[in-house]
């Protein structure tokens, strides 16, 4: 995985390097590209399912991370604006949450999304809502691909004799994701930022809004529930492009993944060890993935103790591989190289997710703060890793290990 590929658009603002590997893109190329606006990724990586019928909300409710009550709240009243032809005024944003082992373990992530209603649309004639249909209650959600089956199995253990029906419709529906330069480091909750400036602007035509930033099926982009600079992401049917995707700027999602890794971000059930993480160390709770004032769900006895008491000793950070003169190394590291403090000889923590030059550490924050221009990949004590403290990050993470001018 030594190249990245790139839309011939950013290839040509990068001089030309049409061929551009990791090392090229990790330093000399990444300002350009990060100029050159929002780019889009079909993201192969997430599958999509549909979770049907009248206890659906009840039955996720007792199982995940997240307080799922929003996407079963009535919206019709909050706006005065008529609905358009494909999505409503107003909508529910999607919420980001985890299944666990009851031990509390991460097992899965997903992002649930609650589809427009018949009522929130006009018909096919433009002149009025469509007729109310006896459709059960819907929510969809993108999981990751690689433990699809396994996922499906799980949640269909858990029903028993719940009202609700698990479906795979990947064939049916994709998820994408739209991030770079260009997009907003602070918006309203589902703002588009080019969809919001159609017409009169939000604050006055917000079904102009709506209309720019959806699809004619009532499909549409949304904030990335995690983190604002993460981008916007939605679920759009399969055989569609979806709105605001610039032909000259759709990309492979390797380039998301190392927009995520440069934020410190993990996704999935790879990235996030299933069975073995545990959640906080991963950060879901500062990516908005756990409720802590919610009700039981699985696994909530060992992050409600750990959350209380208030001290997470290894935490997920980007690292920068380096050589000993200070240029970034590329493919030289694999996940599950072991992270060491030279200085001290302890381990300091484990790669978890590598591309390129750059790459995703569980380590010991006390090892990593301490000892950053220390540390090195064991068995490879060329190979020097410099980890870094997303921007994001609160203070309090921090205060238990003393000052971070450490890290980088």
């Amino acid at each position: 995985m030594n190249r990245v590929a790139l839309p011939k658009s950013i290839a040509h603002r990068c001089r030309g390097i049409h061929h551009t590997t990791w090392k090229r893109f990790g330093n000399r190329c990444e300002t350009q590209v990060q100029s050159i606006g929002p780019l889009g990724s079909l993201l192969k990586s997430r599958s999509v399912i549909r979770f049907r019928g009248p206890d659906t909300l009840k039955f996720l409710q007792g199982l995940l991370t997240n307080d799922l009550r929003r996407l079963g709240e009535l919206i019709g009243d909050k706006t005065e604006n008529l609905p358009t032809p494909n999505v409503p005024a107003t909508s529910v944003p999607p919420i980001y949450a985890a299944l666990l082992t009851p031990q509390g373990r991460f097992l899965f992530d997903l992002f649930l999304y609650r589809p427009p209603t018949c009522e929130t649309k006009l018909d096919d004639t433009g002149t009025a809502p469509e007729s109310h249909s006896d459709k059960p209650f819907r929510l969809f959600a993108d999981v990751d691909a690689s433990v699809l089956d396994e996922l499906l199995q799980t949640f269909n253990k858990y029903r028993l004799r719940s009202k609700v029906e698990i479906d795979d419709v990947s064939s049916d529906f994709s998820c994408w994701q739209r991030y770079g330069a260009g997009l907003p480091e602070k918006s309203s909750q589902g703002e588009e930022p080019e969809a919001a400036s159609v017409g009169w602007g939000a604050g006055v035509d917000s079904t102009a809004m709506s209309s720019s930033h959806g699809s004619d099926s009532g499909w549409q982009w949304f904030k990335d529930p995690r983190l604002t600079s993460l981008g916007f992401r939605g679920i759009f049917p399969s055989n569609i492009t979806p709105p605001l995707i610039e032909v000259d700027k759709e990309t492979d999602e390797q380039n998301f993944l190392m927009w995520r890794i440069e934020k410190g971000v993990a996704e999935g059930s790879t990235e996030i060890p299933k069975g073995e993480a545990v959640p906080l160390e991963y950060n879901l709770a500062g990516l908005n993935a756990i409720s802590f004032e919610k009700g039981c769900y699985v696994g909530q006895e060992l992050i409600a103790r750990t959350h209380h008491r208030g001290v997470i000793r290894k935490r997920i950070v980007p690292l920068r591989f380096l050589d000993n003169d200070g240029k970034e190394l590329v493919s030289k590291v694999i996940p599950g190289s072991e992270v060491i403090n030279t200085a001290s000889g302890k381990k300091a923590g484990t790669v978890t997710t590598a591309l390129g030059c750059r790459g995703l550490g569980l380590l010991r924050l006390e090892e990593a703060l301490k000892g950053s221009s220390a540390l090195s990949i064991q068995g490879q004590e060329d190979v020097k890793v410099v980890a870094g403290r997303p921007d994001w990050w609160p203070s309090e993470w921090l205060q238990d290990h003393g000052q971070h001018a450490a890290f980088a």
